[in-house]
Formats: C-alpha cells, structure tokens, sequence
C-alpha cells in the first residue's frame, strides 16, 4: 500500500465534472479527495503531474485474453495476471477476464484460477466474464458450435457456487439456450445475466430483462437486428430501459453510425459502454494464435478466422475512448464515463470504481491532451509511466 500523496498539475475528471487548478489526494489504495491546490495539507507529499489529464481508470468487462495469453488456452492465476497487466498500459484498471465458450473442465479451471487471483488481490482483476457455453447456434460466431448447450441444473448450481468465491461474476447467456426462471435465479445470487450470441426476438428479449437479465453482450454483434417489424435483440438492448449494452468501438465490429443512431436512441437508466473484447494479440506484435484449436489471424486491425468470421477484437480501451470521441463525435466526459463509470455501473461496482469521491478505489488514469496514456495507478500504487509521462518526486508512489 502507498502513502498518502497528492497528483497535481493535471485536470481532473472525477466521472462527472472536471476540476481545474486542483489536487488528487491518494490515502494508502483509496481516493481521499479533489482540493484547490492551496488546500492540500503540509503533511501530503505532491506528485507533478506534468499537465494533462486524471480520469478514473477504466473498466473493461470483456476480455479474452492480453498478453500473448487466452484465458481459454491457459485458464490460470498467472494468464490471469499476465492479461491485467497487458492491459494496465492501455489504462484499464479493472477488468474481467472472459472465457470463450469450452468443456466443463476448462470452465472449472477458469473459476478456481478467478477464486485465488481474487484471494491473491491481482492487480486489475474485478472477476470473471464466462461467455457461453449457453448460447444460440444461429449466432454463435466465433465460438465452436461443439460445445455450445442448454444450461442444466448442474450448471446453473455451479455459477452460483462460483459467485459465492468471486467478487464479480457476469455470464453471457442466449434465451434459446437458458428458461427464464433460471435468469431469476442467477440474477438473485448475485450473477450478472447478459444476453447475447442470440436470435431471440424482441419480446423475449424484453421478457429475460423482467426475468432479471441487465446487460446485452458486444450489441449489434452476434445477435437479432432491428428490423422494420422486428426490432430483435439489438433494438430490445436500446429500447429497454435497464439494460446496459456493450459495445466495440474499433470502427469495423460496428458503423460509426449505427453507434450514434443507438446512442441517441438509448432509453435508461442502463447505458451503452464501452468493450474492447480484446484477445491475445493486446500488448503483443504476434501475428496468429489458436482459440479451441482453430487459427485466429490478425490483419488490418482485425481478428479473423479462416472463413473471415470475426473472433474478438484486436481493440485496447484508450483507442477505444479515442475512436467513439474523435470519430462519433461524444463528448470527453461521456467518452470516458463509457470506458469507466457505465461498465462499473452495469457490474454493481459504481461505489467503488469509475469515478472520484471519498473512499472509492484510487484507481487512475494519467492522460496527456492528445488522450495517450501517461501513467496509471492501481489501488494508488503505480503499474505503468511512459517515458514520457514527466511524473516527478522524491519518492515515487
């Protein structure tokens, strides 16, 4: 744990407003407050900042993998902690490591690795995505369709059992592949239910949010459009006013304006936020990796199978905020609100992560005006400076 320090001479973005001429004070892991810059008391240690800005640290909730690791080829502690650390430099602070639909076993895995990376306090690890196996056939995607079923009993006592040991658990799930009454449950133990890879029609659709389901995985993708008499999943996720939907913003999983036409369009509370669904390739130069035994390519700022089926994204968060602020056109603020207070949101972690204020999570992010990643704190200890980031102090935090 860090001492107490004070990050000055940026502007600072707490998830709401932005604050100028003012100071961050960090107290051990936690955010202590926003002060004028004459208030800081004489007893804080000051860290220049060198200019720029301080958002909070951004929140991702799909990741596959980072590194030159997938969860799925490696469902450990150390590719755990191999993908948050690939992802830290990119300013993602949080994340959840997903698992592509695989076998039991390899699901097992995966949940005792996120029991004991939870144990271990894993810089960067929120908990765990598992994405599948339940899901449509119609719109499977990239995940192999062998291993794609019906949620049994078995399965649905095991997400519970898992959430018992996780601090978060979010699943993916389709409507053809999972009953209603089974999303209630899930949603009571405290799962986060996201619908997704589904062909499933509006109704039904809106009849799983009743049932308890919150979220829309990676909208536009893998699922049912909106059509002129059949808005399907896609147009539920932005008519329905409590589901969160995510979103990949790398210009090629979906239309600059599809996003504007959703973002306008997007009834709340629930929020479109942002997703990298980001693979091996991620702090990486490879060129190819494996997902169940099948090639994955990266070409042109995409990830392809063989048949030119999209297999994630080949996407970090900072070019994430970038895109759908320089090429949508949103606002900074909100930009950013989409990588960090809206994924927190959706997961039940607003109170501690996405934003400023009196005890949350010291978990920030030091950008320079061009939106590059200077530096970036986790728990208020430092895990990455650019060499250019001028940070300065007698001792560093």
């Amino acid at each position: 744990m860090s001492d107490r320090f004070a990050l000055t001479g940026a502007r600072i973005f707490d998830g709401a407003d932005w604050h100028d001429d003012a100071a961050l004070v960090v107290n051990g892991d936690v955010v202590e407050a926003i002060l004028p810059n004459g208030a800081v008391p004489s007893g804080v240690s000051k860290v220049e900042t060198g200019g720029g800005l301080l958002v909070p640290g951004f929140v991702d909730i799909q990741v596959n993998g980072g590194g030159g690791v997938m969860l799925n080829d490696h469902p450990d502690v150390a590719s755990i902690e191999t993908i948050c650390r690939a992802h830290a430099p990119f300013g993602t602070t949080a994340l959840l490591p997903t698992l592509i639909t695989d076998t039991p076993a390899i699901t097992a895995a995966a949940v005792a690795a996120g029991v004991e990376a939870a144990r271990k306090n894993v810089p960067g690890f929120l908990g765990l995505h598992l994405e599948g196996p339940h899901l449509s056939f119609a719109r499977k995607g990239a995940h192999d369709p062998a291993l794609i079923r019906p949620m049994t009993d078995a399965d649905q006592a095991a997400l519970v059992a898992a959430r018992r040991d996780l601090p978060v658990l979010l699943t993916t799930i389709a409507p053809e592949s999972v009953d209603p009454g089974r999303v209630t449950a899930l949603a009571k133990a405290g799962i986060v239910v996201s619908l997704g890879h589904s062909d499933t029609d509006y109704a039904t659709a809106s009849a799983f949010a009743e049932a308890g389901a919150t979220v829309v995985t990676h909208l536009f993708n893998a699922m049912s459009q909106i059509g002129n008499r059949e808005p399907g999943l896609a147009g539920a996720a932005v008519d329905t006013g409590n589901f969160y939907a995510g979103i990949i913003a790398d210009g090629i999983h979906v239309h600059p304006g599809t996003m504007t036409l959703a973002l306008r369009a997007k009834k709340g509370p629930g929020k479109i936020l942002l997703v990298t669904d980001a693979m091996a390739t991620i702090g990486t130069d490879m060129t190819s990796f494996t997902l169940n035994g099948r090639t994955i390519y990266r070409k042109d700022g995409s990830l392809r199978l063989a048949d030119g089926t999209l297999a994630g994204a080949d996407l970090d968060m900072i070019s994430a905020v970038r895109f759908v602020h320089r090429v949508v056109g949103l606002d900074l603020d909100e930009a950013l609100r989409m990588a960090s207070l809206y994924p927190a949101e959706a997961i039940g972690q607003a109170h501690r992560l996405g934003r400023f204020a009196n005890g949350t999570a010291a978990d920030i992010v030091g950008l320079s005006e061009d939106l590059d990643v200077k530096h970036v704190w986790i728990g208020g200890e430092k895990v990455f400076a650019s060499s250019s980031s001028g940070l300065t102090r007698g001792s560093m935090p």
